[in-house]
């Protein structure tokens, strides 16, 4: 309790800052770690030359490595806290920092809707559907044809007397050509040479 009270003696540390010293610590501990670990080799190594020849320096060799494995044990349980308090510390922080934001955010919607009435945006609004109404009408005047107010059936009338004219032309035209002949046409004469063509053969 009296190391996590000092921490936060005057406010204590920012959190940016509390994660930076938890990272140290962690590097820390891992080079101690890769220490211990090379040192109870050298003391397995020392154990097995001396098995044989000497057997009291393999003992004791074989006790170091026995009280090296404790320290490795306690740093791995140490290290598996710190890592924990770390994450803790940066998921808090930011959470922290996204409730902020957010908070910020809020108050400025609240800053940005505090002179809206909604009335007069349910004016507004009316106000712009009548303009549209407006500009469509004016849209379509403007677009409507004028001028063109002639009766179809007096139309129709004038054409069929401009057919009628266009077949009498066409009568009279072919009034100019020749006749055709009404009686038969003379059978052609057979030819002097079919006729010994004809002889020939018989």
């Amino acid at each position: 309790r009296a190391l996590t009270s000092s921490l936060f003696i005057d406010g204590g540390p920012t959190p940016q800052e509390a994660i930076h010293k938890l990272r140290e610590t962690e590097e820390m501990l891992t080079k101690k770690q890769d220490y211990l670990e090379k040192r109870i080799e050298q003391e397995i190594a020392i154990a097995k030359k001396n098995g044989t020849k000497n057997k009291r320096a393999a003992l004791q060799a074989l006790k170091r490595k026995k009280r090296l494995e404790q320290q490795l044990t306690q740093i791995d349980g140490t290290l598996s806290t710190i890592e924990f308090q770390r994450e803790a510390l940066e998921n808090s922080h930011t959470n922290t920092e996204v409730l902020k934001n957010m908070g910020m955010a809020a108050r400025a919607l609240e800053m940005v809707h505090k002179g809206v009435d909604i009335d007069k945006i349910d004016d507004l609004m009316q106000d712009i559907t009548e303009q549209q109404d407006v500009a469509r009408e004016i849209g379509e005047a403007i677009s409507r044809p004028f001028g063109d107010a002639f009766d179809e059936d007096e139309l129709l009338a004038e054409l069929e007397e401009l057919e009628q004219e266009d077949l009498e032309d066409n009568m009279k035209s072919m009034v100019g050509l020749p006749s055709v002949p009404s009686s038969k046409l003379p059978s052609a004469r057979p030819s002097r040479r079919s006729s010994k063509c004809n002889t020939a053969r018989s």
